[in-house]
């Protein structure tokens, strides 16, 4: 099932129900007067997020949302039932634009809502319309029309830290390994193809399909979600001990964040050698000694190491990321 990130849809509030025309008939009076009741309101439209990254798949072939129209007002002097108002569940990160007014909506937090669409108001009956010198009116007023517009949809995945790199840096492994997610692994490029999410007590961790060079002009998988890396606090940027040339692979990824929005390089960010266990400490300290030196291009950040198969490495990078997280 493929993952959706974006899509486009109609929404439209409900109508108002309209005012009617109606007589009060009272025992041993042949007429008594007016008594038609107003309309009820029509259903606003809200959009509700929740913590599912995979709602919008829901929508795929419903491209159409209409809140509840309001009732007609009765006799009696009865008002109509409100209509119903409709809430569209979105993943939180989305953001909505309303593609007719260009008014846009973020859903930041789960369980935010916000109004998109005002119901429209209702009717008023004939009772309405009595006064001293019209005691018989035939007045009413129909329910208003509900606000409709056509929407734009998008996923900006929310975490504190967002796993970026190469395909097989291991970063699907790593964000099972501390969160016990249940992101596919594979022993081959593109194994991941969704963002997934872990909770890291309390910190939201995101895996982040692997980029490749040229990224951002549409190659590979990874460019498709980019634009998830926006709305994460840090990148944990994973690089695979197994690459030859450490500052290579960093550049690469950097070149790529850098050409889909210059904003995403200047994120914190924190430098992790992964697969540690394929070389020995000498064998990485070569690799990056000259890439923290003063001078180097890892100079002043944080650098650390882990492997899947090292429990302490392990435990010392959830130590890290929840004493660091966790505060902020």
């Amino acid at each position: 099932m493929a993952f959706i990130d974006e899509l486009t849809v109609t929404a439209k509030a409900g109508k108002g129900g309209d005012g009617v025309v109606r007589w009060r008939h009272e025992k041993g009076k042949e007429f008594s007067g007016p008594s038609g009741g107003n309309g009820g309101r029509g259903g606003d439209v809200f959009i509700k997020a929740v913590s599912d990254l995979s709602i919008l798949q829901r929508y795929k072939s419903k491209k159409k949302f209409q809140a509840e129209n309001g009732e007609p007002g009765a006799k009696n002097s009865m008002h109509g039932k409100d209509g119903l108002d409709l809430y569209i569940e979105l993943p939180v990160g989305t953001v909505v634009k309303n593609l007719d007014t260009g008014e846009v909506f973020s859903l930041v937090n789960r369980e935010e809502t916000k109004m998109i669409l005002k119901g429209g108001r209702g009717g008023v009956g004939n009772e309405f319309f009595k006064s001293s010198i019209n005691r018989s009116p035939e007045e009413f007023t129909p329910g208003a029309i509900g606000e409709e517009a056509e929407f734009y949809i998008e996923l900006q995945i929310v975490a504190d830290v967002g796993l970026v790199g190469l395909p097989n840096a291991g970063k699907s492994s790593l964000l099972n390994a501390l969160t016990r997610a249940h992101a596919k692994v594979g022993a081959y490029a593109f194994t991941t193809i969704e963002p997934n999410l872990g909770d890291l007590f309390g910190v939201i961790l995101a895996d982040i399909p692997g980029l490749i060079e040229g990224a951002s002009e549409g190659r590979g998988l990874g460019h498709k979600f980019l634009r998830h890396i926006k709305r994460t606090r840090t990148l944990l940027h994973c690089i695979s001990a197994e690459n030859e040339d450490f500052k290579e692979v960093y550049e690469t990824i950097r070149k790529e964040l850098g050409e889909s929005d210059k904003v995403l390089t200047e994120k914190e960010e924190i430098i992790l050698i992964t697969k540690s266990d394929l070389l020995t400490g000498d064998e990485l300290a070569t690799k990056y000694e000259k890439l923290v030196k003063p001078k180097g291009i890892w100079a002043g950040k944080k650098v650390m190491t882990v492997s899947v198969y090292d429990d302490e490495s392990l435990k010392h990078l959830s130590s890290f990321l929840t004493s660091t997280f966790n505060k902020k």
